[in-house]
């Protein structure tokens, strides 16, 4: 869980699907781990702790309720007012518009240096969505791309790594391209899910029995089960491949323009004949084996899938996903003695790697300007369906009638514009709820109506009015992303409730709070900003830059020391040297003044953002800031 203040109020992002209490992590009700909050305030706790069942769980289970062990990451931080980043921001963006002679020296560079391999996806997503919300992701990533180009001299190992650059590229065709792998993949991944054909080309992880169950009368040989796997895999591999080679025209052009940026890059930096394969291996290389062949292998992080897949289902994927990044090396790895049982399929792999070349010259053959920045919604357009689905639908309702009975199945369609329902998928008639209108979207306690997995949707109509329609789903997953999928889409609403009643009102009284007056204010805050915490949340620039502030708040004391041994380096006297040698030490010695403002900027702007932290803190406790010694 990550819990953020943002200065007004306190807001939390859920990861992993757990609720919280006030000092307690919950898991679905069933068994809990405690922490005291004096040990949350003071310092995270970080360890293997036991997973307690409550008494009835235990009971019911025989004592017997094996192991679970559960890696959760708390992370608590204030987010302040927007004109509070201005600085750092304006730090930020100068690093990727000023000349490239200054790139060593800017202060982006400064905080690539900072960043460890633990937390740089989180501060490449950060980062790309902040440049992104400005219109200048493609500038970013080309800044980055030039400093990796720069510093490999192995062509071999370009972009192998998960430096920033690698984790940026990566994240940034998640956050504009997931709608573009969605039309691309899906329908062959569903096929995959629904059919449930039994392939294996391994003779050591072969079933001959579950083989014969499945496809044959008697026993099959190894040879006939290879034949079978491999029609029914190019069956669905043949499609995707197909998918992916005619789909130039639907790629976003923010990604194709970044794909155009990265080979000009990789072709200055390797001009040699002997190595033309590189401008297609690059962008390859992150096309197919950070974008497409993970989807292939894990469909649920991609939202190709609402469930993780069945381990025949999961080999199935596996196989699939293999094939796509050979095709992504351009058969560079084929038959060099890695997974010789995959050489049936070599022939057609082998085939695609010339139709991959071609798609590559067309994807990057496109010209226009920088990609413009848009409204915080922008990652998924408002007319997209972002979540569809059947739930049982309740109204509010007088407390006389029956509750269990006065929910009705409906199928339900969100978007960015609306939320709409009806009695089926193919239902001519459709009842919507503008997203504009929706002021709380909140769990409802389990106590309410006797029933789990119910949440609450409130509205408000034109007159001010609020109406709050209760919705149970079917699992706590599948509540979990309704909830997130909901906030998203509500989230740039201006009048969000700050409070809310977690129960229903029934018998002339609130059954959280006990509260008479069906009007009362509600008695449980809100959490408007709660998601899942995936690639399409909102764009919010100032918690964006606020994780970034943190990033390099961890590495000042790294800045300073870098500060002072460029401080302590004097250019060295003159003596006999070569002609020329003075122009060398001139261009040496202004590389070494800017990269000395840029951090001495950098650190003057990390100690205004920290005092105006203090500030907030003391404001929020009603004592008076302590206002720093000047010398």
């Amino acid at each position: 869980m990550r819990c953020w203040s943002f200065g007004r109020h306190p807001v939390a992002r859920l990861h992993c699907g757990w609720s919280s209490g006030i000092g307690t992590w919950w898991a679905r009700t069933t068994s809990w781990v405690e922490f005291p909050p004096q040990l949350l305030q003071q310092k995270p706790p970080d360890g293997w702790f036991r997973l307690q069942p409550f008494p009835r769980a235990e009971e019911d289970s025989g004592g017997n309720l094996g192991a679970l062990r559960l890696k959760v990451r708390l992370t608590e931080d204030r987010v302040l007012p927007s004109q509070y980043y201005q600085p750092l921001t304006e730090l930020l963006v100068g690093s990727v518009l000023q000349p490239v002679e200054d790139d060593a020296a800017s202060p982006l560079a400064l905080l690539e240096e900072l960043t460890s391999g633990d937390c740089r996806q989180d501060l490449a997503t950060k980062l790309v969505k902040l440049f992104l919300g400005r219109g200048l992701a493609g500038p970013f990533l080309d800044y980055l791309t030039r400093r990796e180009v720069a510093r490999t001299t192995d062509p071999n190992t370009l972009f192998r790594s998960n430096s920033l650059a690698s984790k940026s590229m990566e994240q940034f065709m998640k956050l504009v391209g997931m709608r573009y792998l969605h039309e691309v993949l899906k329908p062959t991944v569903s096929r995959v899910f629904e059919e449930k054909k039994y392939m294996e080309l391994d003779p050591c992880k072969m079933d001959l029995g579950r083989a014969r169950r499945i496809s044959f009368k008697g026993t099959p040989s190894e040879e006939q089960v290879r034949e079978t796997s491999l029609g029914l895999l190019m069956g669905y591999l043949g499609p995707i491949v197909d998918a992916i080679l005619g789909s130039v025209g639907r790629c976003p052009p923010a990604m194709r323009l970044a794909f155009r940026r990265l080979r000009q890059r990789v072709e200055e930096r390797f001009p040699q004949a002997e190595q033309q394969d590189l401008k297609y291996l690059a962008i390859s290389g992150f096309l197919f084996l950070r974008f497409f062949a993970p989807a292939i292998l894990t469909p649920k992080l991609f939202d190709l899938r609402d469930q993780h897949a069945d381990p025949q289902t999961s080999r199935s994927l596996l196989l699939l996903a293999k094939a796509v990044q050979s095709i992504g090396n351009l058969g560079q790895q084929l038959g060099q003695g890695k997974e010789l049982w995959m050489a049936p399929l070599h022939p057609f792999l082998l085939q695609s790697v010339a139709r991959v070349r071609d798609f590559l010259d067309q994807l990057v053959d496109v010209h226009g300007g920088d990609e413009t920045g848009g409204p915080a919604t922008a990652l998924v357009p408002p007319s997209a369906t972002m979540r569809e689905g059947y739930l049982l639908k309740r109204k509010e309702q007088p407390a006389g009638l029956a509750t269990r009975f006065a929910f009705k199945k409906r199928y339900f369609w969100l978007s960015g514009e609306t939320f709409s329902y009806a009695k089926t998928p193919e239902w001519q008639t459709r009842t919507s709820i503008p997203v504009s209108h929706i002021c709380a979207v909140e769990r409802v306690d389990e106590g309410a109506f006797q029933l789990p997995h119910v949440m609450q949707v409130v509205t408000q109509d034109g007159a001010g009015a609020l109406h709050t329609t209760y919705l149970q789903c079917k699992n706590v997953n599948d509540l979990n992303q309704w909830l997130s999928a909901l906030r998203k889409a509500s989230a740039p609403n201006p009048d969000k409730l700050a409070s809310c009643h977690p129960g229903a009102f029934r018998s002339a009284r609130w059954t959280c709070c006990l509260q008479a007056q069906r009007s009362a204010a509600g008695c449980s805050r809100t959490h408007s900003a709660v998601t899942l915490g995936d690639w399409s949340d909102p764009l919010d620039p100032d918690a964006e830059t606020q994780m970034v502030y943190r990033q390099l708040l961890l590495g000042r004391d790294q800045l300073r020391l870098k500060l002072l041994e460029d401080l302590s380096v004097d250019t060295p006297p003159e003596a006999d040297t070569g002609q020329g040698s003075g122009a060398t030490e001139g261009v040496c010695s202004d590389a070494l003044t800017r990269q000395r403002e840029a951090t001495t900027r950098l650190l003057e702007v990390l100690a205004d953002l920290e005092q105006a932290h203090e500030e907030f803190r003391h404001q929020e406790q009603g004592t008076v800031a302590p206002r720093p010694l000047v010398p």
